[in-house]
């Protein structure tokens, strides 16, 4: 982005240099104040000129009227680096050796060269807003006691306020960096809103101190929040950047959350009314705000709203069951699609999936299948480790009512334990037959085709043996005792059957057979008489089947639940 100049004249007294009829403004620097001691008046009087175009005479008679903790008021100045040396020079303390400067005024001002304002003390209220830095940038190890004002500064190159202290509020709205802007170590005592501002590269606020509430909002290419401390609450309102939260200190409750439209700053024309302006974020592309990681975090005052957690590193999080998720929040998935491994076809079940078991499995030979492997290259997290991470998520999920989530971190943490080396061996023989029978409780078309080939594998046994060559006839039997006659019922004992197995698989056998395997699904007896081998498969029939068919049911419940 470049400045627009504006066409009217400033509101105080420039310079005016080289303005003509193509620029009837002329150079906006304001014309420089003699000091009170210069002249021995109460009132200043002004030069003739801003600090750049002073000449060299009355410059250096200026600046030597200087001292630490004096006003400077250098407003729309075009600002070298010469000039900028020697002026921070002039006020520069001999026993600290840093410069100390009363309010400060530059709004408007450029600054041609690298500005280095490293270590200065501003005693006063700094202005900064609508300042132009063509050059690199830095205010570290700067103190600012009063009020400082960057708002709509534009700084095209890097951009540093490493360990610098904000003892009073700080203002960067509308602010442009087309670089780095460096935060890290900086100290907010009294910030209360930090932004709206873009960055092309990365605002990084490393090891930050965030004293009371603050709202930050931020579109940049990366927001590095490492070991940042949060005293108080705050909300990071985020646009297209991937945010990284690792070790960082929550003190009270803070959110972060993607925002859906641009941000907008309310600016004053020069009539005088006042418009709302969008930022412009072309420097910048379009993607969804990604949080990378939440190690060592404290995540029971972490709210995350609309976020991306595709790549995010849980592990390490303390209080994750207690992590709280609005809106739209998408995590890693299963790779989808029909693929082979080796000879046999596989496909995976669409699923939410933890970015360390993305890892984890690309590790195990199987990027190929899809899996996302580790993009630092380190050692991939084990099952031992990822298995409490998925059943933590899990109950933060099923405390936000969200029990289809909660069902994919139950399957993660079921995978996990049946891969686990030191998981016993009864145990992953039970895991892995639950897994191969229906997933885990939670594929309802896996269970259900279990139960339709053990009910066709029932069929089959109860036509091929099950029920007997013909249904055996009662014969009764009467014995006759003087006036006494005893009537007994006698049924024989079922037939085996015989003959051709294809003769078996008859229509007339068919129907009771699957009369049979129907009652068994609802765990009723048939009643129909069966042979020895056709007994003992109803029985077995009547604990499998319904198993399954409560498996399927528990499985859909388990995707439809709210």
């Amino acid at each position: 982005m470049t400045a627009t100049m504006p066409t009217e004249p400033p509101n105080y007294p420039h310079c005016g240099r080289g303005a003509g009829d193509r620029d009837p403004v002329g150079c906006r620097g304001r014309r420089v104040e003699r000091q009170p001691g210069e002249t021995g008046d109460s009132q200043p009087e002004l030069y003739a000129a801003c600090l750049t175009h002073l000449a060299d005479e009355d410059r250096d008679t200026y600046l030597a009227s200087l001292g630490p903790g004096s006003r400077l008021d250098h407003r729309g100045t075009t600002i070298g680096g010469t000039v900028l040396d020697r002026l921070l020079g002039a006020v520069r303390d001999p026993d600290t050796g840093r410069p100390r400067l009363g309010t400060s005024q530059f709004s408007g001002a450029v600054f041609e060269s690298d500005a280095a304002f490293d270590g200065a003390i501003f005693e006063g209220h700094a202005q900064f807003s609508n300042a132009t830095f063509n050059r690199s940038v830095s205010f570290a190890w700067g103190i600012f006691q009063g009020e400082a004002r960057f708002s709509g500064a534009i700084f095209a190159s890097e951009a540093a306020f490493i360990e610098a202290a904000f003892k009073d509020d700080v203002w960067f709205s509308n602010a442009f960096f087309k670089a780095n802007a460096w935060f890290g170590g900086a100290t907010f005592e009294q910030a209360s809103k930090i932004g709206p501002l873009v960055c092309h590269g990365q605002a990084d606020f490393q090891t930050a101190v965030f004293s009371t509430a603050v709202t930050l909002e931020i579109a940049a290419k990366k927001v590095d929040c490492l070991r940042v401390r949060w005293a108080s609450t705050a909300a990071l309102r985020l646009r297209h950047a991937t945010v990284d939260l690792s070790d960082a200190v929550l003190e009270y409750p803070v959110s972060v959350a993607a925002s859906s439209t641009p941000f907008t700053v309310v600016r004053q024309e020069l009539d005088g009314s006042w418009a709302r302006q969008e930022l412009d974020e072309s420097g910048l592309t379009r993607s969804p705000v990604r949080v990378l990681s939440l190690r060592g975090v404290d995540a029971s005052h972490l709210v995350l709203a609309d976020v991306d957690l595709a790549l995010c590193r849980f592990a390490g999080t303390i209080h994750l069951d207690q992590l709280r998720l609005q809106g739209r929040c998408t995590l890693a998935t299963t790779p989808a699609g029909l693929r082979r491994r080796g000879v046999v076809p596989v496909r995976c079940t669409v699923r939410q999936t933890l970015a360390e078991e993305q890892h984890w499995r690309a590790a195990q030979g199987r990027a190929g299948e899809g899996w996302t492997p580790d993009p630092d290259g380190g050692e991939p997290l084990t099952p031992t480790t990822l298995a409490p991470v998925y059943r933590e998520l899990r109950k933060a999920f099923e405390d936000g009512k969200n029990e289809p989530g909660a069902a994919d971190f139950y399957y993660g943490e079921m995978e996990m334990r049946r891969h686990d080396p030191h998981t016993s061996w009864s145990e992953r023989f039970l895991l892995q037959v639950y897994w191969t029978v229906s997933g885990y409780g939670l594929r309802a078309a896996r269970a259900l085709s279990w139960l339709l080939a053990a009910m066709a594998a029932t069929v089959l046994l109860m036509m091929l043996w099950g029920l007997p060559q013909e249904s055996p006839k009662s014969v009764n039997t009467g014995i006759i005792e003087g006036r006494r006659i005893t009537v007994i019922t006698d049924t024989p004992t079922p037939m085996n059957p015989h003959g051709p197995y294809l003769d078996r698989l008859s229509s007339e056998r068919f129907e009771p057979a699957l009369r049979v395997v129907i009652n068994s699904v609802v765990f009723r007896s048939s009643g129909q008489n069966l042979t020895t081998f056709g007994t003992y498969t109803e029985m077995a029939s009547r604990f499998t089947e319904p198993l399954l068919l409560a498996l399927a049911v528990l499985a859909i419940r388990s995707r439809v639940k709210r």
